[in-house]
């Protein structure tokens, strides 16, 4: 059916006429509809059924909503596959137990005790002769609910404790939220805890998995235990400090095994509205000169553009700054608007604990998500995409950062403190400091609008001066590398050192003293 009409005046014939033929269409293709269908104007836009005669009222004074070019609402049939009920329920809430467990079957041969392991679960009934629930299907659902009622661990225990008991006596559930975790943990629904150096040195990872103290500063791997007398025992303890990753590589296939995520990953290609204005990251000049400069990753849709946040936070919910953990959030921005910063969509990749936080020092725990994503820019991995049932190729790049300034130096290893904090200006930055609270200020920003701004002339409303001066060029890429690339970066924080002098000589020595006895 013709839709020329939709783009034409409201006072028009034309769009008058095509009114007509819209209810018409319409009433023949929604007959039990009894004379009400979803009105599709700029405003209502298909929220609820209204009266025919209400419908052409409003289409006739708010306009048609440019985006509906597909009448599902009123009897167009949909050209993508779509799931029944049932299935969009299960694929929503993670059932998809045969796709995920063929998957890990076919990641190598050293899986095929967890692959037997998940089969049983997924055959084991949840209780003898249940037919709606198996034992992994049971675990799933319940996981899911409690990810979206955010509950904690003791909570979790309680709920499986308490249908434990109202389940028939030979029922496999798990009753603790330990063990529950132990049944997904095959699906790939893991983390890894990586031991870090407490002074931020090194990661005890690859090369240095296996060694016991770092080899910078010497400090012991694990927390050192005392005993009665004070002194360090040298046996195991708890590890000093912990960075949680959690593998993405995985997730991104699980996310394209969902039909629905499948399909609103192609969302910024195929549904996106394109006319010039700048609603989506895929409408910047940056997402388009990507597209250019690799056109080999810019022809697949499906390929992944990636946002990397960070910022330090107090997991014990006190406004006190004696503990920072760091949490690192990815940002998948080829869905559309409003559901790319939904909780569901934003993942979590690592935390790194505290209670210090890394500062400039946080390359050395990025370096396990980088190799992911070094990887999936070189070389891809091969995933099944539900919605076309088909395997493909696919790669992702992280695409921009989003951060505070404090956070943004911490990053990109650019000092933000001080004269000279601007990025941008440099040298040129313009400060002020205050008399009173010796406070630094920035109030150059005038210079970056237009040379007949206004705003340049005023006095009083900024620093009391006309401003004259022209925005700093932006440097290249190229520039920037040849800046940087002979800076070496040494990683890890420095124990303050105190100068002893004994017998006409200079020590120095850690502040760390052990007061004991004095021999005499």
């Amino acid at each position: 059916m013709d839709r020329s009409w939709m783009q034409k005046n409201r006072l028009s014939e034309e769009y008058k006429k095509g009114v007509l033929e819209f209810l018409k269409f319409a009433e023949t293709n929604l007959p039990e509809s009894n004379g009400r269908f979803h009105c599709p104007c700029a405003k209502c836009v298909n929220i609820a059924p209204l009266e025919a005669h209400i419908v052409w009222e409003h289409l006739g004074v708010n306009g048609i909503c440019q985006n509906y070019t597909k009448w599902i609402w009123h009897g167009e049939l949909s050209d993508a596959p779509k799931a029944s009920p049932k299935e969009e329920f299960d694929v929503e809430m993670g059932d998809r137990l045969e796709d995920m467990i063929r998957d890990i079957g076919q990641d190598s041969f050293q899986r095929a005790n967890i692959h037997d392991t998940l089969c049983n679960d997924s055959k084991i009934p949840l209780y003898p002769n249940c037919k709606n629930f198996t034992r992994l299907s049971a675990v799933l659902r319940l996981f899911n609910l409690k990810a979206i009622n955010s509950w904690t661990d003791k909570s979790f225990t309680q709920l499986l404790e308490l249908l434990k008991e109202m389940l028939p006596e030979e029922n496999m559930l798990p009753n603790r939220a330990y063990e529950a975790k132990k049944i997904l943990c095959p699906m790939g629904i893991e983390y890894k805890k990586i031991h870090a150096c407490p002074n931020d040195c090194i990661l005890y990872w690859r090369d240095n998995e296996e060694k016991e103290k770092c080899p910078k500063c010497m400090t012991s791997r694990y927390k050192k235990k005392s005993d009665d007398e004070g002194c360090d025992v040298t046996t195991k303890g708890p590890p000093a400090k912990v960075l949680w990753y959690l593998p993405i590589i995985p997730r991104f296939k699980r996310l394209f095994g969902n039909l629905n995520d499948a399909k609103n990953i192609r969302w910024h290609a195929e549904e996106r509205k394109c006319d010039g204005k700048i609603r989506h990251p895929a409408d910047s000049l940056q997402w388009k000169k990507v597209d250019t400069l690799f056109p080999d990753f810019g022809i697949e849709p499906r390929n992944l553009r990636l946002g990397l946040s960070t910022d330090g936070m107090n997991p014990y919910g006190s406004l006190s700054s004696n503990h920072s953990s760091w949490s690192v959030l990815l940002i998948i921005y080829n869905l559309s608007p409003w559901l790319c910063m939904k909780r569901k969509h934003v993942m979590l990749s690592m935390m790194i604990s505290g209670p210090k936080q890394p500062g400039n020092d946080i390359d050395v725990y990025l370096s396990p998500l980088i190799d992911d994503l070094r990887k999936l820019w070189d070389e891809g991995i091969d995933v099944f995409d539900s919605f076309s049932n088909e395997t493909f190729k696919l790669r992702a790049m992280l695409f921009c950062t989003i951060n505070d300034f404090p956070a943004y130096g911490n990053l990109s290893g650019y000092k933000v403190k001080g004269h000279k904090a601007c990025p941008i200006c440099e040298k040129d930055t313009c400060y002020h400091q205050l008399e009173k609270g010796k406070k630094t200020v920035y109030l150059g920003h005038r210079r970056f609008l237009n040379h007949n701004h206004p705003y340049r002339r005023l006095k009083k409303a900024f620093n009391g001066y006309q401003e004259y001066k022209v925005a700093p060029k932006v440097l290249t890429g190229e520039e920037v590398y040849h800046r940087v690339r002979n800076i070496s970066v040494s990683f890890g924080k420095k124990q303050k050192r105190l100068q002893v002098i004994i017998y006409g000589r200079r020590v120095q020595c850690s502040l760390t003293f052990h007061i004991g006895p004095v021999l005499m």
